[in-house]
């Protein structure tokens, strides 16, 4: 047995089986502009805009719990998240498949469920639900979301464009959908060692944490602002794995660094309230915690400005250098930590 044959997923790490399996990808079509590398794949229907495909795929047990999401939160969370993907492109999503892998316990009530809050969020996002696939599953429920949408030629943006001392940009606050998963595990643990089969926990104190986990929003009013005032960042990313994977992506796509500030790192009190009662470092949190399904995105330092005359919605956290692959971020004690070339 070769040595490449002896390596697990856990030893490779996601990227590194990304990179693996990008290479069985051999036929090039003329209709696919952009492949594998991106939010989503790029495509050209016509000569006007290119169309934009990404996926999500979510299994019980490892994606959501079914012991505190409930079915409409789950439906509405995965239509975020695979809209994220293409408003990360800069584009508007259109279109959405939804591929079911479902378990003898899961009634149709259930299911009911779960298409309500993909509908809903359907509608808040603008984009229709359009076919599909249903089969049946041994044990887990499986949930796969396709999103279709499309994008001007001129307004495209990938995560390799950033230029050194462009501004790196972040919308909303980070860390705060691991902060509300932590609170939802350290809930259930009660409820498992509790004698009473229907208590329910008093969520109150970490609402805010609780619904960013539980049904995060994806940025439309971001990208809605940049068309509108002619806006276009040199790379953009939605931060779905966490701040730092994210924005090594943005530097390795680029071939350019990053330098970043702690002290500048967009966190919730609340957030950081749940990190202080757990004992936990609340930057892991920013820059490790994940689906936040806020945007990161670089823009030349003129354009900052501007945007900020729009919009409070963002934080400057850093700038692009010339380090290729060397993500580095100063301490709010003035030291300078070093991330090497893979942060997953």
């Amino acid at each position: 047995m070769s040595q490449d044959q002896d390596k697990t997923i856990a030893s490779i790490g996601r990227t590194g089986l990304i990179r693996h399996i990008a290479g069985y990808s051999t036929f090039r079509s003329e209709k696919v502009v952009h492949g594998i590398g991106d939010d989503a794949a790029v495509l050209q229907p016509n000569e006007t805009s290119f169309g934009l495909l990404s996926s999500e795929t979510y299994v019980e047990g490892v994606e959501f719990d079914l012991s505190f999401m409930p079915f409409h939160q789950i439906g509405a969370k995965l239509i975020s998240a695979a809209v994220s993907d293409i408003y990360a492109m800069n584009g508007q999503p259109h279109a959405v498949l939804v591929n079911l892998a479902v378990p003898n316990r899961i009634t149709s009530d259930m299911v009911d469920d779960l298409y309500k809050g993909i509908g809903m969020a359907c509608t808040d996002y603008g984009c229709q639900l359009s076919g599909g696939d249903l089969t049946g599953s041994h044990n887990a429920l499986v949930i796969s979301i396709t999103v279709y949408g499309d994008v001007e030629k001129g307004k495209i943006v990938y995560n390799s464009g950033a230029k050194t001392d462009d501004a790196i940009c972040v919308t909303g606050d980070i860390g705060s959908a691991l902060a509300g998963l932590k609170v939802l595990l350290r809930e259930k643990r009660h409820w498992q060692e509790s004698d009473d089969p229907v208590m329910q926990p008093d969520l109150s104190e970490w609402d805010y944490v609780v619904k960013r986990q539980l049904v995060p929003v994806a940025r439309k009013d971001t990208i809605s602002l940049f068309h509108d005032e002619g806006i276009r960042p040199t790379s953009m990313i939605d931060v779905s794995k966490g701040l730092l994977h994210d924005l090594q992506r943005i530097a390795t796509s680029s071939k350019k660094g990053a330098y970043i500030y702690q002290s500048a790192l967009p966190i919730d009190l609340q957030t950081r309230k749940v990190a202080d009662e757990m004992k936990e470092d609340v930057d892991k949190y920013a820059l490790y915690g994940g689906e936040d399904f806020e945007l990161m995105f670089t823009l030349p330092e003129k354009m900052v400005g501007k945007l900020a005359e729009l919009s409070k919605e963002f934080t400057v956290i850093g700038k692009i250098t010339d380090t290729a692959g060397r993500i580095e971020m100063q301490t709010a004690e003035g030291d300078v930590v070093v991330f090497g070339e893979e942060a997953d």
